[in-house]
């Protein structure tokens, strides 16, 4: 006999599946504990199967549950533009989108983007999560986020990933650091010199290790931070020097407040898309992704 699996249910698998807990879920869902988790109990029961892992009280989508987690998100968006169909002839593009990008993607081109995008699409939610590369690519894994912008490439094989744009880090200096007014930096100036970087795991330190490996040179860091603003204001203060992407410090430079310091390294870098290919993709993820291609496009012409 064919399990009869309701649309309530649905719904509570991915709530639950997106915010990992049953109360969590119950709340966005308007939902009492209780009914939440019984509807929880009866679609596994109907199923015959196990969706979570329960370690303590979170619940953690096992591997046949994330299997079956797109498809159960391909049914309830299916299922809301049947309705928004029936009231809206016109098709107006809505629903949610968790996007996760790395810092210096998020902090200085998604902010406009998204903005752009919510003004032409005002049914749209797009929750923007800041993080550094590796954790981007943890949320696009465990299907938190259904798109993912990062420095760099994306090395995970489970995943697929385009390039997207290119960027260029620099280093930079504290006008009235000792190495400011070197023409060029060579490669025992580079090592001797005292770094502020951000911490591992982030695309940018990445990015700078390699083009320090290429030269031969291992980097003496004084610091790790996790924030391009508090890396620039070590650097401001002449603790050391910096490696940071154009985009964040173009201000400064303009100012004065700055200083880029030459080098040999190669310090070029992609910004990568990112997605999950078992996620369901949404009309909306695919206007958002043809929106970002489209951008790049403008801002490159």
């Amino acid at each position: 006999m064919t399990p009869q699996v309701s649309f309530r249910q649905l719904q509570v698998f991915a709530a639950v599946a997106r915010l990992g807990t049953v109360s969590a879920a119950a709340e966005e869902l308007s939902l009492s504990q209780s009914a939440t988790s019984q509807a929880l109990s009866d679609l596994e029961r109907q199923l015959g199967v196990a969706l979570f892992e329960r370690p303590g009280r979170r619940l953690v989508l096992n591997d046949l549950g994330r299997s079956l987690l797109p498809r159960a998100e391909a049914l309830l968006d299916g299922m809301a533009a049947f309705v928004a169909a029936a009231r809206e002839p016109e098709g107006e593009l809505h629903g949610v989108l968790g996007v996760s990008a790395s810092a210096t993607v998020g902090t200085y081109l998604l902010p406009d983007l998204v903005g752009r995008f919510s003004e032409a699409h005002p049914r749209t939610d797009l929750r923007l999560r800041l993080r550094n590369t590796h954790e981007v690519i943890g949320d696009v894994l465990r299907l938190e986020a259904d798109l993912g912008l990062i420095e760099g490439e994306c090395r995970e094989p489970a995943l697929v990933s385009e390039p997207w744009c290119e960027d260029r880090l620099v280093v930079v200096a504290a006008p009235g650091h000792p190495l400011a007014s070197r023409e060029r930096l060579d490669d025992h100036a580079l090592a001797a010199a005292a770094w502020i970087l951000r911490e591992p795991g982030s695309g940018t330190r990445e990015v700078f290790e390699q083009a320090m490996r290429r030269r031969g040179v291992s980097p003496r860091v004084r610091m790790a931070l996790g924030q391009h603003e508090a890396i620039k204001q070590a650097v401001l203060a002449g603790l050391g020097l910096g490696c940071l992407s154009a985009l964040g410090v173009a201000g400064e430079l303009e100012r004065g407040e700055l200083v880029a310091l030459d080098s040999e390294l190669t310090l070029r870098r992609t910004f990568s898309l990112v997605w999950h290919p078992e996620r369901y993709r949404s009309l909306l993820w695919q206007a958002f992704k043809v929106f970002l291609v489209e951008a790049r496009d403008a801002r490159i012409g």
